[in-house]
Formats: structure tokens, C-alpha cells, sequence
């Protein structure tokens, strides 16, 4: 499989593979070239995936930046800021190569559009910048959504059949289509709030959180980011708002709501600029948080975390 970087500032190919051969043919080829190029390469792709990487790579393997993306990538909506940007830009003066393959089989039915509107992202983030950014599609175990999606937030598809155009691709309507309303547990404990309660709500939360188990330095970060999305609220969405909290499974879910509208697509992950004061909130909530989901319209904008007990 040919993955040659073409001419354009940024190059975001999606590989579409099947079987052990095609992955390694299609992403040891990328990262030898790019070393070959003298370009400096990262790799984040799931555990298993990295540990077949490092192998075919050998000596390699050395000159490689190796991430596993379970980790790194558990939230979606912090590849952006923590894997991508955060290697990019430690590369400013030369083209960066990375691999990355945020969409796997065992991503959750409740993670996928987070995904989704990660790979999305991904072109607003990086437009202009010389960096290709590759990022594998498991075409034996990935439903058909998941491959439908990938033809249309990557401008062009590698595969065992050469490299084309997609003639589907609008990584905006992928944004657009995953921007789903959302709509708080019928038990869930809910507080108003506003500029006068704000260390209420945080006290809430860290009340109603280890009501429902989570406990140790979960806790922390879900009183954290409450904190940081209810003083956005106050700040920048009308001057107050709901929080709401409950747990679905083994995950302790905080919601937030206000009347603001997000108007950003790339808010929370666009790290701030050196010596920039504020506008970290919603990227700190990422970092901490094992999912974020978020939607805003008309009415006003909600932001939902999730937190493994």
C-alpha cells in the first residue's frame, strides 16, 4: 500500500485494512518513510496494534514516539490537544508524521460519536500545518458506520487497491450529525446554580458522586471539572445553569447546562497560546474526564462527562 504524502500542507489519509499483513504493510511503510524523510513520527494506535508495530519495526522502533491509544486516547476529546498537537507542535520547524487509529472495535456505542467528531476535528485542527496524520479503519470489525465516516472525514482513503480521493468528504456534516441532544437520567440528582452558588455545586458533586462510589482522585476530578464547566457557565453561558448527576453502569455521569451557545467546534481542544490567561476550562474537563459529550443549539449548550467508578 503506497501512503506518499502529497504535496498539500496537511495530509490526512484514512487506511482502510484487513488482517495483520495489510495493518502492518500500510502503517511500517508510513513510519519508514517518514524516518527516511527525516521527519520526526508518533504512533498511537490501540496496545495490541502498538506491540505489532514496535515488533515489525525493530531497531526502528527507537526513533519512534510509541503511544498506547487506550490510554492516551481514552477520551476522544483529548487526542487533539494530548497525542496530535502535543507532537506537532513540539516539531515546529519541520513536517510531523503520526499515526493514529482513535476508532477501534471495542469502542463503546456511547464513545463512537465522540470519535467520530475527533476525526472530524482533526482537519479544522490542523489545516494548513505540515503534518500528515494517518489513521488505520479496521475494515473485518468496524461496522459500516464506522467506515462510512471514515470516507467522509478523511479527504483521501488508502487501501490495498492504492490511494484515492473521497468523493464524500464534509468533516463538518460529521460534526454537525454527532451534535446529538442530550437528555439527563429520570433519577438523576439535579442543582440549579449560579455566580452566588458556585461552591454549592461543587460540594454537590463531590456529595452526590460519593453517594454513588466514586471516591479517591475520580472524586477530585469530577469536583474539578464541575467546577470549571459551572464557572463557564456563569462566565460565559448566561450567568447560571443545571447541573445534574447519576450513574449509568460503572460510570458516574455529570451533566452540565446553560443558555450560552458554544459556537467554537474545536473549544477545549485547541491549546491555549503561551502566556494566554483563561480558556482552559473545558480542555482540563477533557483531560480528566473518561468521555465527554457535548451539545449546544439554540436553547443553550450541554456538556456531559463520564467517570469510571
Amino acid at each position: 500500500m503506497s501512503t506518499v504524502v502529497t504535496d498539500e500542507a496537511f495530509d490526512h489519509p484514512a487506511l482502510f485494512y484487513r488482517g495483520e499483513r495489510e495493518y502492518l504493510d500500510g502503517t511500517v511503510s508510513f513510519v519508514r518513510e517518514g524516518l527516511g524523510l527525516g521527519e520526526p513520527v508518533a504512533v498511537a494506535v490501540p496496545g495490541p496494534r502498538l506491540e505489532l508495530i514496535r515488533t515489525a519495526l525493530g531497531d526502528d522502533a527507537e526513533d519512534v514516539l510509541l503511544l498506547d491509544m487506550t490510554r492516551a486516547g481514552r477520551n476522544p476529546g483529548r487526542i487533539i490537544p494530548g497525542v496530535l498537537r502535543s507532537f506537532a507542535d513540539a516539531h515546529p520547524d519541520t513536517r510531523a508524521r503520526i499515526i493514529g487509529e482513535p476508532v477501534w472495535a471495542g469502542r463503546s456505542a456511547l464513545e463512537y460519536p465522540a470519535c467520530a467528531q475527533h476525526e472530524a476535528l482533526i482537519n479544522a485542527a490542523f489545516e494548513g500545518r505540515a503534518v500528515t496524520i494517518l489513521c488505520p479503519y479496521d475494515e473485518e470489525h468496524l461496522d459500516e458506520r464506522a467506515l462510512a465516516d471514515a470516507a467522509v472525514t478523511h479527504p483521501v482513503i488508502v487501501s490495498r487497491d492504492g490511494r484515492r480521493t473521497s468523493d464524500v468528504y464534509d468533516w463538518r456534516s460529521v460534526v454537525d450529525r454527532y451534535n446529538e441532544a442530550l437528555e439527563p437520567a429520570a433519577d438523576a440528582a439535579v442543582l440549579s446554580f449560579d455566580a452566588a452558588n458556585l461552591y454549592t455545586a461543587r460540594a454537590f458533586t463531590v456529595e452526590q458522586a460519593g453517594r454513588l462510589g466514586l471516591g479517591g482522585q475520580r472524586l477530585q476530578d469530577a469536583e474539578l471539572a464541575v467546577a470549571e464547566l459551572t464557572t463557564n457557565s456563569v462566565v460565559h453561558g448566561g450567568g447560571h445553569g443545571t447541573l445534574a448527576v447519576w450513574a449509568e453502569a460503572d460510570r458516574l455521569v455529570c451533566e452540565v447546562r446553560d443558555t450560552g451557545r458554544l459556537t467554537d467546534p474545536l473549544a477545549g481542544r485547541r491549546p491555549p497560546a503561551r502566556g494566554q490567561i483563561g480558556g482552559r476550562g473545558l480542555m482540563l474537563v477533557h483531560y480528566v474526564a473518561d468521555l465527554v459529550r457535548q451539545h449546544t443549539g439554540d436553547d443553550g449548550t450541554t456538556v456531559r462527562f463520564y467517570l469510571t467508578c
